[in-house]
């Protein structure tokens, strides 16, 4: 292993931080900071037609919204900046130029109209699509000809014909690519902006990095990164190949079959510390086969080695039931504070901090509260007449058991709790030859709005008497229209 371990994400700003962009961090800054090194945020931003604006900031602060703030980086600092490729750009044209000294890299005059034009024909014959060298067989003489009359060009790195590049993947293994199987990749575009291809490997050099751990996805594209370093004469870094997080379809995840952006899930209130822990179980398991464990634990045991190579499922269910899980590891006081981002402006303060145990245990998300907790801010949501007669009961009956709910509920004197109400309630269930729950329901529902709901109990004492007296009445109007 090197002197100092040094690992690397290298986002491209186009779009809302990416759940893959937490799940490649969590990895590699876990990895470096076990081994005593630096973990650094890089931003790949040479694909300027997809660039957008804002998404720089909003990478790191959703690395610094889940803990996994990076040590070196934009608005950061470091000893190997500047950390955003467009801010680089001579550096890489430096190195293109100077891998056509070294006879590994050529100018490709080529238009799209006759790049398209040459897969056609590939395709025809059922080639795979690679450029045909059309412009390394160029004279000096013609390729000076075509720079003198200002012709656009890119710059491709040569693939030797024969042989294999071979790398070894600290999770698969070693692997090898058959060189007649490469293209002679683009390295430079005729912009004069790098592709990734080029850039990975300069940064990557300058920046020390000693290990490049990445999605498998860009295993395909390591040995032409193999054969830069060589071309280079530089040393390698080692390569490690995360599993793709798959859909549960097991398709690569997508926006389209499901939401990927991190703010999403900040929005809906899902805890930072429970999607650390649900990235850490894809593709990783803990020795011990726990599966709720903090950061530091999952630091701790971290290894390479047991990192799977089947694909991990991004399960929304999964991943929201932890969530539900960590929620009741708060303290009140501490879920209390955790929701304040999610709350409506003007709430009664004092109803929310009485609340927050009555739907702790129902919370699997902090967006939830409002939904479950709504109830008890304002009036009573707007309901079907007919929820109010459970079961088998009649209209009749259940205006006649709400009726004596009422009397019941008005008779008691305040502060109330709800041992009187319970037995109170279930000797008039008695009384009336009806099932004790149905009463309850019946309740519930003129209370709540809904057969679903926190402890009816308790959100009868956080209402308290005039208000539940109240909407009683209203459900009472509601059931003598119905009989």
């Amino acid at each position: 292993m090197a002197d100092m371990v040094r690992t690397r994400i290298a986002p491209s700003p186009t779009g809302d931080p990416h759940v893959g962009t937490a799940y490649a961090a969590l990895f590699n800054r876990a990895f470096a900071h076990k081994h005593g090194g630096q973990f650094i945020l890089r931003i790949e931003d040479t694909d300027q037609t997809r660039y957008r604006e804002h998404s720089e900031r909003e990478i790191l602060e959703s690395l610094n919204w889940l803990g996994l703030t990076p040590d070196e980086g934009p608005g950061i600092g470091g000893s190997y900046g500047p950390y955003i490729q467009s801010q680089r750009k001579e550096l890489y044209i430096q190195h293109a130029e100077e891998l056509i000294a070294r006879g590994k890299a050529y100018r490709c005059f080529c238009t799209p109209e006759r790049l398209e034009q040459m897969r056609r024909e590939q395709a025809a014959r059922h080639e795979a699509p690679r450029y045909d060298r059309t412009c390394l067989r160029l004279s000096p003489r013609e390729v000076q000809r075509r720079l003198d009359e200002g012709l656009p060009y890119v710059i491709r790195m040569i693939v030797p014909d024969e042989g294999t590049t071979s790398f070894t993947d600290l999770i698969r293994g070693v692997i090898s690519f058959e060189n007649r199987v490469l293209d002679d990749q683009i390295i430079l575009k005729s912009d004069k902006l790098p592709t990734y291809h080029l850039a990975v490997v300069v940064d990557d050099h300058y920046m020390k990095i000693s290990h490049v751990i990445r999605a498998e996805e860009w295993i395909s594209s390591t040995p032409k990164h193999v054969l830069l370093y060589q071309y280079f004469d530089w040393e390698l870094p080692r390569f490690a190949h995360l599993p793709l997080l798959r859909n549960p379809d097991k398709s690569k995840i997508s926006k389209r079959k499901q939401n990927t952006s991190l703010k999403w899930y900040r929005q809906q209130g899902y805890l930072p510390e429970a999607m650390i822990n649900f990235l850490a179980l894809m593709g990783w398991s803990m020795p011990d086969g726990r599966e709720i464990f903090t950061y530091e634990e999952f630091e701790r045991e971290f290894t390479l080695e047991r990192v799977t190579t089947s694909g991990p499922v991004f399960d929304l269910v999964k991943l929201t039931a932890i969530n539900g899980k960590y929620i009741r590891m708060l303290s009140d006081d501490e879920l209390y504070e955790r929701l304040q981002p999610y709350l409506p402006p003007g709430l009664n303060q004092q109803k929310v901090r009485r609340a927050v145990p009555l739907i702790k245990d129902r919370l699997t998300r902090l967006g939830e509260f409002m939904d479950l907790a709504g109830f008890l801010f304002g009036s009573v949501p707007d309901y079907d007449p007919a929820l109010l007669v459970p079961g088998k009961s009649t209209p009749q009956q259940a205006l006649q058991a709400l009726t004596q709910v009422r009397h019941l509920l008005e008779s008691l004197p305040e502060p109330w709790t709800h041992e009187p109400w319970e037995a109170g309630m279930r000797a008039i269930a008695e009384r009336l030859g009806m099932k004790a729950g149905d009463v309850f329901m019946i309740l519930r529902v003129a209370v709540t709005g809904s057969t679903v709901s926190p402890p009816l109990f308790g959100s009868i004492e956080i209402l308290g008497k005039h208000e539940t007296l109240a909407r009683v009445d209203s459900a009472l109007d509601r059931l003598r229209a119905l009989v």
